[in-house]
């Protein structure tokens, strides 16, 4: 009998350590799902960070002093009168199409679309909108053709200024200065540089 009760008494003590052994496993296993569940908030989160760096990097303010070249002319007849507003149709940064636009200053001139290599290092930038033939650096008499390498004294970007360029494509235009809030951010930008007149439209009254 007492035997007995010994073979129990080992067969009960078996059965709590399996079942001790079984919870302990089960708060093993559950540790790396948690851990794995925070390495991948961590990646998304630098991710996120990531991206928000990336479109800081875009976020470019353009506004300006409003300082011009000594040798740009005024435009005698624009079609959008300092002082008036008109509507952005495209933009060339984010917050900016769609945004109503106050005109400061309106001039004829050649507009540039360039691409060059910011003297501040990074990367190349494409098919930048605009500079004007009068931030050119000793510029010829006569318009450039696409493909022309330029030096430019425009101050619009960081790195901008003093950078080899290659024009894109040429537009003899009105190009106008202007004040707008960002559609995306409310910001307020001052004086910008340029928009041509075929990126702006009338505003319905």
């Amino acid at each position: 009998m007492r035997k007995r009760k010994q073979l129990v008494m080992v067969a009960a003590s078996l059965a709590t350590a399996v079942a001790l052994s079984a919870c302990g496993g089960d708060d093993e296993g559950t540790s790396p799902d948690e851990n794995t569940d925070t390495d991948t908030g961590s990646e998304e989160n630098m991710d996120d960070m990531d991206g928000m760096d990336h479109d800081m990097d875009h976020d470019m303010d353009h506004s300006s002093s409003g300082e011009i070249p000594e040798d740009l002319e005024e435009a005698e007849d624009p079609t959008y009168e300092v002082g008036s507003q008109a509507m952005i149709e495209d933009g060339h940064m984010e917050g900016m199409a769609g945004a109503e636009a106050t005109i400061v200053g309106a001039y004829d001139t050649t507009a540039y679309a360039i691409s060059y290599t910011p003297t501040t290092g990074g990367e190349r930038v494409e098919n930048h909108k605009w500079i004007i033939h009068e931030e050119v650096q000793d510029a010829a008499d006569e318009p450039y053709e696409p493909g022309a390498e330029v030096m430019v004294e425009a101050t619009h970007m960081e790195g901008m200024e003093g950078a080899r360029a290659e024009i894109d494509s040429t537009e003899e235009t009105t190009v106008y200065m202007i004040d707008f809030t960002s559609t995306t951010s409310e910001e307020e930008v001052i004086n910008h540089k340029w928009v041509t007149e075929s990126e702006l439209s009338s505003i319905e009254s």
